[in-house]
């Protein structure tokens, strides 16, 4: 057993799960049984933590699944290996969200992605139309971040060469601006309590995390989004948290208005976070999606 495994099995709960899909032993929670399969994909620097209050009402109605993204929480965190040097791109991770369907016995799924997590279910359903039924897209980075950053190809080779020095640099900046980070998500920071921002902290610097997000990092690149939202058939619900600072409310609008047929919910007194700072609206706004578009009974 490597040292990462122990990790694994040290911080484990007792609901937790894990599969092997494209590469990584993914660490996930299942929850409720039936049609639809929700998947639940978090942002960039959170955990499968995030869903903690939204995954057992949603699974009233539905079977739920929320899992740790590549380079997160109990997920594994491999070094590219020459014949998969891009198993962190989004590609390679909009695959890996079809194997994790895949291995729940469910050929399609509605996802719920929030911030990067959006960016993700979008491009998703974009390339695998026919296992992607639906779509609620909290705060999703389409038009800026990381939907439109990209490491030139150019200077890849030498990154690549560097990767242990950038790595280190890459950890001692999220390390020292961490905590300011995760509070900015939140409109009413006291809801953030510090038992939880200790536990998404943890959740993140676990084994060789700096290591995995710099391979993140290195996969980044420009998916061109916005050119290719008219061409979305899925039933698709935009969120957004009413004082959302890290994807501007405006975003969110302009998304709406971009793809078919896109229904819009405003969560009031909220910021990017919208499953965690307004856990009963998000549920109840996830639901009547459900209900209304992807015929839950």
């Amino acid at each position: 057993m490597d040292s990462f495994e122990r990790l694994q099995k040290r911080y484990a709960d007792a609901d937790s799960r894990f599969a092997e899909c494209n590469g990584f032993n993914v660490h996930y929670k299942l929850f409720g049984d039936g049609e639809p399969l929700v998947v639940l994909l978090h942002g960039s620097f959170l955990s499968v933590r995030s869903w903690r209050d939204v995954m057992v009402p949603l699974a009233e109605s539905a079977t739920v699944v929320a899992f740790d993204r590549p380079a997160f929480g109990l997920t594994s965190r491999p070094v590219p290996s020459p014949d998969n040097q891009s198993c962190y791109s989004p590609e390679a991770q909009s695959d890996l969200v079809v194997q994790l369907i895949e291995k729940t016995g469910h050929d399609k799924a509605v996802l719920v992605g929030n911030s990067t997590g959006g960016t993700l279910a979008l491009l998703t359903a974009l390339r695998y139309p026919a296992q992607v039924q639906g779509l609620v897209l909290a705060g999703a980075m389409v038009f800026s971040g990381y939907a439109t950053s990209e490491v030139p190809a150019f200077m890849r080779p030498m990154l690549k060469v560097m990767s242990p020095a950038f790595s280190g640099l890459m950890k001692l900046l999220i390390t020292r601006l961490y905590d300011r980070n995760i509070r900015g998500f939140w409109y009413n920071k006291k809801l953030l309590s510090e038992e939880v921002l200790v536990a998404f902290r943890r959740d993140l610097m676990i084994g060789d995390w700096s290591r995995a997000f710099w391979e993140l990092f290195l996969e980044t690149h420009h998916l061109g989004l916005e050119k290719k939202l008219y061409s979305l058939s899925v039933p698709t619900l935009v969120v957004t948290g009413e004082h959302d600072v890290t994807v501007k409310t405006e975003e969110s609008f302009r998304l709406a208005e971009k793809i078919p047929g896109a229904g819009l919910e405003v969560i009031p007194d909220c910021g990017h976070l919208p499953q965690e700072e307004a856990p009963a609206a998000f549920v109840a706004a996830v639901k009547s999606f459900l209900k209304r578009s992807v015929k839950v009974c």
